[in-house]
């Protein structure tokens, strides 16, 4: 642990604070440059990411420089406090560079078991969800409300989202489509918000295929202390990212997670 006088959550805000500050001045900026991380496909980043994992990291270096870090622009950073702080500065690069105010930030403080803290901020339009010890909260223009998950129990009554249709792999997709043939409601493309608004009691589930660690911590904290529940497709911890399902309650998670099991 620290001696420093902030506590952990008061950390994380001010990381987010930063991040906001680092990524604001370019969004929907006309003269943004994108760059492409992979040879084959499309994995944006742009300076907006690395402006904010930079801002982040030096409020580590302030605040918490024991702890270790795992962020999505610059690779791992050893600590000697056996807790590691897991960022991904724009969540929804491809969103970000769209003009789509579906991104966000994403911060976990995480120990070898999992995330223990939990944030995802939307700068844009100024929401902030956070998960603790302390509860779940979000905090925005119209105000803080306590998050709660919805406790729908049947597939048939749930709304499902996943970022993008293909989910993956054909076999990721035929998970993703025999849970989505059982449910009322299917949406796409709203990469972190879609999280944040399971956490407050918008969105039933949650099923996703090819995650990073970076992309699930931060959502794993908030919709834990929310109430939810966030796992694999075989029921076991998410944290370490892949196939992600992401549930309202136990009842609708054990439904999706049936299904997903035999994929």
């Amino acid at each position: 642990m620290t001696s420093d006088a902030l506590t952990d959550l008061q950390v994380a805000h001010e990381m987010a604070d930063a991040a906001r500050a680092a990524i604001l001045p370019f969004f929907r900026r006309a003269d943004l440059s994108t760059e492409n991380k992979l040879t084959e496909g499309f994995d944006p980043v742009t300076v907006a990411d690395r402006a904010a994992e930079q801002a982040m990291r030096a409020v580590l270096a302030t605040h918490r420089p024991a702890d270790g870090i795992w962020g999505e622009e610059y690779g791992q950073s050893a600590g000697v406090s056996g807790r590691q702080w897991v960022l991904d500065p724009i969540d929804g690069t491809r969103g970000f560079i769209s003009g789509t105010p579906t991104w966000g930030v994403l911060i976990a403080l995480s120990t070898e078991a999992g995330p223990i803290l939990g944030v995802v901020d939307q700068p844009y339009i100024g929401e902030r969800f956070v998960g603790s010890a302390e509860g779940a909260e979000m905090t925005g223009p119209h105000g803080s409300v306590t998050l709660k998950t919805r406790d729908t129990q049947k597939l048939e009554e749930a709304v499902l989202f996943t970022t993008f249709p293909e989910v993956g792999t054909p076999e990721d997709r035929a998970g993703f489509e025999a849970v989505a043939s059982q449910v009322r409601l299917t949406r796409y493309g709203m990469d972190c918000y879609a999280y944040a608004l399971l956490s407050a009691g918008q969105v039933d589930l949650i099923i996703e295929a090819g995650l990073n660690a970076y992309d699930i911590q931060g959502p794993i904290g908030v919709i834990q202390a929310a109430g939810g529940i966030v796992t694999d497709w075989q029921g076991r911890p998410a944290h370490n990212g892949g196939r992600v399902l992401a549930a309202a309650n136990a009842d609708i998670h054990a439904a999706a997670l049936d299904i997903l099991k035999s994929k």
